[in-house]
């Protein structure tokens, strides 16, 4: 039997928890998910812009008609939103397989001392408390029947610090810190836990860095071929796709031309 087979066949009828579903990794995976499993795979879609998760479903619908999808509004920095969101799906959502932690944002480019404090909270409340209390509201349905996937999205940023990067870089840290601990609390349960750390991806990851400078945004990528959001997408999805024995544990990509968070190639 075909890799690709023995992947539909072990997605088949789960069901995917996609935070940061409207663009970029989120929304790609959730394409993925539905490609790597012949449509047959439930997605819940989450997001802060529920317009673009409507366009979503619908591309979603039109492209796999059997794929099952449940989209709602979502800020992961509204913590107290986050139970209300799992207890409001509906019956045939609520049994969780997999958790994609996707979202996340940097916000400016500034050195310590000139910091926007706004940019300081905005990440930490997003990339870590975020990602903490999704995991916490999701894992007593995985620990209830002892299995389950949760994925990570972590960063290089998160292994190599870089210059006028100290907040995003400490939140991404902290991301890698907490999966570490998370895998060792259950490494005697069915429940797998998945790091995937990109390097530098062309999303609306920049544009949203930048504040909307476009031009500012276009010159990080500018001169290079760098990942794009399908292709991480691709290894999420084959991360959760491997046999229960198998753990991809932890994924450092590059895009052929990177070798550490500031040492990018342009030719």
């Amino acid at each position: 039997m075909s890799q690709g087979r023995k992947a539909a066949e072990r997605l088949a009828g789960k069901t995917i928890f996609i935070t940061g579903a409207s663009a970029g990794i989120g929304q790609a995976t959730a394409l993925e998910y539905c490609d790597a499993s012949n449509g047959k795979i439930k997605l819940i879609l989450a997001a802060r812009r529920l317009e673009k998760l409507e366009e979503l479903k619908s591309k979603i619908n039109k492209e796999y008609p059997e794929a099952q999808v449940y989209i709602g509004k979502l800020d992961v920095t509204e913590t107290e939103k986050i139970p209300i969101f799992l207890k409001s799906l509906p019956e045939e959502f609520k049994d969780i397989d997999i958790l994609i932690n996707n979202a996340g944002k940097a916000l400016g480019s500034d050195p310590v001392g000139n910091i926007n404090p706004t940019d300081i909270e905005g990440m930490m409340n997003t990339n870590v408390l975020g990602l903490i209390n999704v995991t916490q509201a999701v894992l007593p349905i995985f620990k209830a029947k002892n299995s389950g996937d949760i994925v990570n999205l972590g960063s290089v940023a998160g292994r190599e610090a870089y210059p006028t990067g100290a907040i995003y870089c400490a939140t991404k840290h902290a991301v890698r810190a907490f999966t570490q601990s998370l895998r060792k609390e259950l490494i005697n349960t069915n429940i797998r836990v998945i790091e995937i750390a990109p390097g530098n991806v062309e999303t609306e990851f920049s544009l949203v860095r930048y504040k909307g400078d476009s031009e500012r945004a276009k010159k990080v990528y500018e001169g290079t071929t760098p990942l794009y959001a399908d292709d991480i997408a691709d290894l999420i999805v084959y991360a959760t796709s491997r046999k229960p024995n198998t753990v991809i544990a932890d994924v450092l990509v590059f895009a052929s031309n990177q070798a550490s968070p500031y040492h990018i190639y342009r030719g």
